[in-house]
């Protein structure tokens, strides 16, 4: 699979295919709180099914190492710092703001503003990795995609606890870059699907137990909640062991650039799966000004590959 990753084409495909399953994520929380009867103010209950969702992903992870391995393929002391430390940002840290804010907020919003991780991942991979440079197509690209950014949470029928489900998104996506940029160290030591497996185990329990002491609660005898449930495991199963390899393989913003597919594919899932009036004005042109971003970045990508 590594030999297949290396390669330009497949890891484009491979990307998208990633971009693709994170896209379903966004309308399938709102449907998951909505399954399992969640309020806005349940943060706890909201912690706890993020905790179940990545504690899930990671065991489906590491079963399917330990099959292909044939053996059961424990952490090593070497590799702990680096695991804990992935779980704690990638894991932890992003979705406990991620899921805080998404049910203070709309999914399309959601998704619009998460494409921030790819332009911080841009700007920042040059301070960790020589062989990405920061270039004028690159700012601009981050710029024009930000100000996407702004247009749709500029626009107006925003109330002030809409406002503060964006802000806690737009944190979620500093945590997310800072994921990208460790995952891809991590995997130049580790094999990425076990860096996968355990920082998805370690991330999933702390926002467990961190659900769990807020006072969180699920009702895991409904059928239609538990099945959404899984669904987003098997999503963060399969996206993450995949994007974290290409990590591995190619530079942070050749890879994180795909990222930005996510607002769309999000876009459309929202307005179709909950019926959220998504062709506003100032969705058409955030999305409009976010794809100028992803052209120009792109452009500087493909002249340098």
């Amino acid at each position: 699979m590594g030999g297949l990753l290396k390669k330009r084409g497949f890891a484009c495909l491979a990307a998208v295919f990633c971009t693709l399953l994170w896209g379903t994520a966004f309308p399938f929380i709102k449907l998951g709180y909505s399954a399992f009867e969640l309020a806005e103010g349940e943060v706890g209950s909201m912690l706890l099914f993020a905790g179940l969702r990545f504690s899930l992903a990671g065991a489906m992870v590491l079963c399917a190492r330990c099959i292909s391995q044939k053996r059961f393929d424990a952490i090593k002391k070497s590799e702990l710092k680096a695991v804990l430390w992935l779980g704690s940002i990638q894991t932890a840290g992003q979705y406990l703001f991620s899921y805080g804010g998404i049910g203070f907020t709309t999914g399309a919003n959601t998704s619009i503003i998460s494409a921030c991780s790819a332009f911080i991942t841009v700007l920042a991979a040059p301070l960790f990795f020589k062989s990405d440079r920061l270039t004028p197509l690159k700012i601009c690209g981050c710029a024009l995609g930000f100000g996407g950014v702004l247009v749709i949470n500029g626009g107006g029928g925003f109330s002030i606890g809409t406002l503060f489900g964006d802000i806690l998104i737009l944190l979620s996506t500093v945590y997310a870059a800072g994921g990208n940029l460790i995952a891809k160290k991590a995997a130049q030591k580790i094999s990425p699907v076990k860096v996968t497996a355990y920082q998805l185990l370690f991330g999933g329990m702390l926002l467990t137990a961190l659900g769990l002491l807020w006072g969180g609660r699920l009702d895991l005898l409904n059928v239609q909640g538990t099945l959404i449930l899984l669904w987003l495991a098997l999503v963060s199963a399969a996206a993450f062991s995949v994007w974290t390899a290409l990590l591995k393989y190619h530079e942070a913003s050749k890879i994180s650039v795909f990222n930005l597919l996510v607002p769309v594919i999000g876009t459309v899932l929202s307005g179709l799966l909950l019926g959220e009036n998504v062709f506003r004005i100032e969705t058409l042109v955030s999305l409009l000004l976010i794809s100028g971003g992803i052209v120009l970045v792109n452009l500087n990508v493909s002249k340098k590959a």
